[in-house]
Protein backbone atom coordinates (compact mmCIF):
# COMPACT_ATOMS: atom_id res chain seq x y z
CA UNK A 1 0.00 0.00 0.00
CA UNK A 2 2.82 2.40 0.67
CA UNK A 3 4.04 2.08 -2.90
CA UNK A 4 0.65 3.13 -4.27
CA UNK A 5 0.60 6.17 -2.00
CA UNK A 6 4.09 7.13 -3.11
CA UNK A 7 3.02 6.85 -6.75
CA UNK A 8 0.01 9.09 -6.10
CA UNK A 9 2.27 11.63 -4.39
CA UNK A 10 4.66 11.57 -7.33
CA UNK A 11 1.82 12.15 -9.79
CA UNK A 12 0.50 15.08 -7.78
CA UNK A 13 3.94 16.64 -7.43
CA UNK A 14 4.68 16.21 -11.13
CA UNK A 15 1.42 17.97 -12.00
CA UNK A 16 2.30 20.88 -9.73
CA UNK A 17 5.80 21.14 -11.16
CA UNK A 18 4.43 21.06 -14.71
CA UNK A 19 2.01 23.90 -14.01
CA UNK A 20 4.71 26.02 -12.40
CA UNK A 21 7.16 25.19 -15.16
CA UNK A 22 4.77 26.62 -17.74
CA UNK A 23 4.47 29.77 -15.66
CA UNK A 24 8.22 30.05 -15.24
CA UNK A 25 8.63 29.95 -19.03
CA UNK A 26 6.81 33.29 -19.02
CA UNK A 27 9.42 34.69 -16.60
CA UNK A 28 7.38 34.22 -13.43
CA UNK A 29 10.07 34.29 -10.71
CA UNK A 30 7.86 32.81 -7.98
CA UNK A 31 6.92 29.89 -10.21
CA UNK A 32 10.58 29.30 -10.99
CA UNK A 33 11.32 29.05 -7.28
CA UNK A 34 8.44 26.59 -6.83
CA UNK A 35 9.86 24.46 -9.64
CA UNK A 36 13.26 24.35 -7.97
CA UNK A 37 11.69 23.44 -4.64
CA UNK A 38 9.45 20.87 -6.30
CA UNK A 39 12.36 19.14 -8.00
CA UNK A 40 14.08 18.71 -4.64
CA UNK A 41 10.91 17.14 -3.23
CA UNK A 42 10.59 14.96 -6.32
CA UNK A 43 14.14 13.70 -5.89
CA UNK A 44 13.40 12.65 -2.30
CA UNK A 45 10.16 10.94 -3.27
CA UNK A 46 11.91 9.22 -6.17
CA UNK A 47 14.42 7.68 -3.78
CA UNK A 48 11.56 6.52 -1.57
CA UNK A 49 9.83 5.03 -4.61
CA UNK A 50 12.97 3.15 -5.59
CA UNK A 51 13.30 1.57 -2.14
CA UNK A 52 9.63 0.62 -1.96
CA UNK A 53 9.53 -0.80 -5.48
CA UNK A 54 12.58 -2.98 -4.80
CA UNK A 55 10.95 -4.32 -1.63
CA UNK A 56 7.73 -4.98 -3.52
CA UNK A 57 9.61 -6.85 -6.23
CA UNK A 58 11.36 -9.01 -3.63
CA UNK A 59 7.99 -9.86 -2.07
CA UNK A 60 6.61 -10.90 -5.46
CA UNK A 61 9.64 -13.06 -6.21
CA UNK A 62 9.51 -14.83 -2.86
CA UNK A 63 5.77 -15.40 -3.23
CA UNK A 64 6.22 -16.89 -6.71
CA UNK A 65 9.01 -19.17 -5.45
CA UNK A 66 6.74 -20.43 -2.68
CA UNK A 67 3.92 -21.15 -5.11
CA UNK A 68 6.33 -23.00 -7.44
CA UNK A 69 7.54 -25.17 -4.57
CA UNK A 70 3.96 -26.05 -3.64
CA UNK A 71 3.06 -26.93 -7.22
CA UNK A 72 6.12 -29.17 -7.65
CA UNK A 73 5.34 -31.04 -4.44
CA UNK A 74 1.82 -31.78 -5.64
CA UNK A 75 3.08 -33.18 -8.93
CA UNK A 76 5.37 -35.68 -7.21
CA UNK A 77 2.62 -37.16 -5.05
Amino acid sequence: MALKETIKTMHKLLEEITKDLRKSERNNKAASQRVRTGTIKLAKISKKYRKESVLEEKKRQSASKKSKKKSTKKKRV
